[in-house]
């Protein structure tokens, strides 16, 4: 009974690996690597692949040009590019999506460094009740303005 799961229910065995499974079916993905490996442009992916020095790892991050992957974060890919070995996905705290290897990419969960494995809900790629912006309504309905007619 250790994993608790969307709305604070125990979930136990075969039902964690099915609600998993359901996760990886829509495209969720857990991060395996460490490092800058996550970029706005496919290129990007691969010259820091390709040529991964200090120097370059420094260049293209001081231009924010690329991410650190950290393990255990969940991803949603949106697309893949099967013949460069890529995928193309969103996280949680990213306005842009970004591409990285998807064999950086795992279809099963992985801890993050707390032992805690990320779900949509609990990364910010599904925003939940606390996280929605709701408009607040004046506390005094006769503060809202009105026409000259009375209506409002």
């Amino acid at each position: 009974m250790r994993a608790f799961f969307g709305i604070g229910l125990p979930v136990r065995g075969a039902q964690l690996a099915d609600k998993y499974s359901d996760l990886a079916a829509q495209g969720y993905r857990w991060v395996t690597v460490n490092g800058p490996y996550a970029c706005h442009i496919e290129q990007d992916v691969e010259r820091i692949i390709t040529h991964h020095t200090d120097a370059t790892e420094l260049e293209v991050v001081q231009n924010i040009q690329c991410y650190y992957l950290i393990p255990g974060t969940i991803v949603q890919v949106i697309k893949e590019d099967p013949a460069r070995g890529m995928s193309e996905m969103r996280l949680g705290s990213i306005t842009r999506s970004l591409w990285t290897y998807s064999r950086f990419l795992s279809e099963h969960p992985v801890p993050d460094t707390y032992g805690v494995i990320e779900t949509p809900e609990n990364s910010g790629l599904i925003p939940t009740a606390d996280t929605a912006i709701v408009p607040e309504l004046p506390a005094d309905s006769s503060a809202a303005r009105t026409r000259p007619n009375g209506n409002p």
